[in-house]
């Protein structure tokens, strides 16, 4: 299957009221662009499947995603021994809500949604206080000593 070309957000009805939801892929968590895309798309939790060794470099980078998007994520990881089962949910503060052990299970996480709607009007991280016309340079075809080192 080939790869997608943007990211989605859609609304779930729940007990709560409508919630804002985005969906990511492990390899998307690698990259700080995505979601932030997701962010500005409304999203007020991202829900991402992993399946790659989970260490805890890979874990903080869902619970900085959380912080600095002012969103909560939610990563389910595969259990068993060829991956960690080390799923995780983060507040929008990037507090753990939740982490599941190596074992096939299931785990709730409790997370707020106004605790995102007011975090989102009040704090700096997030959207409110953007400047956009600085990060045009993100929109340029990648070229550059590091960018062609890096190639695939």
């Amino acid at each position: 299957m080939p790869p997608g070309e943007e990211f989605f957000v859609g609304t779930l009805d729940t007990r709560a009221g409508p919630v804002k939801v985005g969906a990511m892929i492990c390899l998307d968590r690698e990259q700080p662009e995505s979601a932030r895309v997701l962010m500005l798309k409304g999203a007020e939790i991202i829900l991402m499947p992993n399946a790659c060794r989970l260490d805890d470099f890979r874990v903080d980078q869902l619970k900085v995603r959380a912080g600095e998007n002012i969103v909560c994520t939610a990563m389910a990881d595969c259990p068993g021994s060829q991956y960690e089962g080390r799923s995780v949910a983060f507040t929008s503060a990037g507090e753990l809500a939740v982490e599941a052990g190596k074992e096939e299970g299931i785990s709730i996480a409790t997370l707020d949604v106004d605790e995102v709607r007011r975090r989102r009007r009040t704090q700096i991280w997030g959207a409110a206080y953007r400047k956009p016309h600085r990060d045009q340079v993100l929109l340029l075809p990648q070229k550059g000593p590091y960018v062609e080192a890096c190639r695939w």
